[in-house]
């Protein structure tokens, strides 16, 4: 797969669709696509446009469906059907608990009773696997008095869809061709591991999942539409579901890097480039934090790293960002250690530019497709004052960028130089041809791509101390770089 994507916010990069644009035909136009996060009504929800009242509809303050198709005209565009819940004062959510069983959209909404019609002991319930504290339920009162426990995965705000009901795949189905008609190509499956509930399991990612994920990946390609699908899990899970779909997250490459560049080693990230699935999209960075449960253990099964590792990798973020991030970061339910590091991927290597630029070159260079996430893009820190506010983790990297600061961070090095990296990926015809690797017996690596006469080579040292060096050949030349300053002036 050719082309880097951007992964951004329409509000807090350029302000609305049309200034996004704008930016993605100026000095972002190397881009090939763009997943543009929740746009629909409100975009500035509890949950940062991830609990629509309106999933189909474009927040006005935005733009509107041709501002979409105007950006799609001249790029991929990738947006989130949010497969797993709705908002709770959805138009559906809110004419259910008016009129209960008969409502139109009765039987649309899990409830404790469906999925437990002969309740449940404490063992059933605690099974659940849950990404936050506390259990999935929130108890709604009907018009009629009645109270309902209703499953709420995320928040009580965002209640869950029966994926199961007509009704529910209905409107999955609606929202699916609304995104189609609008220029959407490809949707991402947002908390679809979470959609199925299987009692006796913790109804995460099990094979009822995986035939639910088959069911509605078939639903979108009757659209017209690529699925990609967002898993947090195991990376067993991850190399499960990659046949299943049209593009997987490579999630478990950040923490593995996160684990080289704090060990100097890389056998593990090495393992990892043997088995990993190809038609991946690549990521460091994205709007949640920062994945280190998708390279550790699960159960009995062993992890790439293991439970210390992982330990240390929190640790060696926490020393960098001088213990905010372990402030921010969010223990789930029944867990230890948080499943993610709430920072930005700059600020979690102390803002040490040789270490980051290494990262995001090893993430250029394998195959699938690049996405950068436009706080990591522009090397953001984190936004101390924006959690301050809210007291939700994840605002640390979802700056919200001034005019002022845009243009100060696309002039700096940091930027330059991963633009000048999203250039050669772009451009380079080596990127079309085969790829290798090798490590060699002190566990530097070799990334290589050739096609003809032309070579991109990226040579990766973790130890002593961080280095790199690429070099890329052809018919009319070549050029070398091993530094930030020597990205940027490419």
């Amino acid at each position: 797969m050719t082309g880097v994507d951007l992964l951004v916010y329409a509000d807090r990069l350029g302000g609305d669709l049309p200034r996004l644009r704008a930016l993605l035909d100026g000095p972002l136009r190397d881009f090939a696509g763009v997943h543009i996060l929740p746009f629909f009504v409100p975009f500035d929800g509890a949950d940062a446009g991830f609990d629509p009242i309106d999933h189909g509809t474009v927040d006005p303050r935005l733009g509107t469906w041709d501002d979409v198709r105007a950006i799609a005209a001249n790029r991929e565009v990738t947006a989130d059907l949010i497969v797993n819940h709705v908002s709770s004062e959805s138009a559906e959510f809110v004419d259910w608990l008016a009129l209960g069983e008969e409502s139109t959209h009765d039987g649309m909404f899990l409830t404790f009773d469906t999925v437990f019609p002969d309740g449940a002991s404490e063992h059933d319930i605690t099974a659940f696997y849950r990404p936050r504290p506390g259990l999935p339920f929130t108890a709604y009162r009907m018009a009629d008095g009645r109270r309902r426990l209703v499953w709420t995965t995320f928040m009580p705000s965002q209640v869950d869809l029966d994926v199961a009901n007509d009704r529910a795949r209905a409107y999955l189905r609606r929202i699916l061709a609304t995104l189609r008609a609008g220029g959407v190509t490809t949707v991402r499956l947002d908390a679809v591991g979470y959609a199925v509930k299987t009692p006796g399991s913790d109804s995460f990612m099990t094979e009822e999942t995986l035939e639910f994920v088959r069911e509605i990946v078939g639903i979108a390609r009757e659209e017209g539409l690529r699925v990609l699908v967002e898993v947090h899990a195991h990376y067993s899970q991850q190399l499960a579901i990659a046949p299943l779909v049209d593009l997987v997250y490579d999630f478990a490459l950040a923490p593995l890097l996160l684990h080289s560049l704090g060990t100097g080693t890389s056998d593990r990230l090495a393992e990892w480039l043997r088995i990993r699935p190809e038609n991946a999209i690549t990521v460091l960075d994205t709007h949640d934090g920062i994945g280190i449960i998708d390279a550790g253990p699960s159960g009995d099964r062993p992890g790439l790293i293991d439970q210390d590792e992982m330990a240390a990798i929190f640790a060696r973020a926490a020393e960098a960002t001088h213990g905010h991030s372990t402030l921010a970061s969010v223990i789930p339910a029944w867990m230890s250690l948080p499943h993610q590091i709430n920072a930005t991927f700059f600020s979690a290597l102390g803002a040490d530019a040789a270490s980051y630029l290494l990262a995001r070159a090893v993430q250029l260079w394998l195959p699938g497709r690049p996405q950068l996430y436009y706080v990591g893009l522009l090397g953001g820190l984190d936004d101390v004052a924006l959690f301050d506010r809210t007291g939700q983790g994840r605002d640390v990297n979802r700056h919200v960028y001034t005019p002022e600061e845009l243009d100060t961070a696309l002039g700096s090095e940091v930027t330059r130089a991963q633009l000048a990296l999203v250039r050669l990926r772009s451009t380079h015809a080596a990127f079309k041809g085969s790829f290798r690797y090798r490590v060699d017996a002190n566990g530097d690596l070799a990334l290589e791509w050739e096609l003809g006469d032309e070579r991109a080579a990226l040579e990766v040292s973790f130890a002593p101390a961080p280095r790199f060096r690429l070099r890329l050949t052809g018919p009319d030349g070549g050029l070398t770089a091993d530094s930030a300053a020597a990205l940027a002036a490419l």
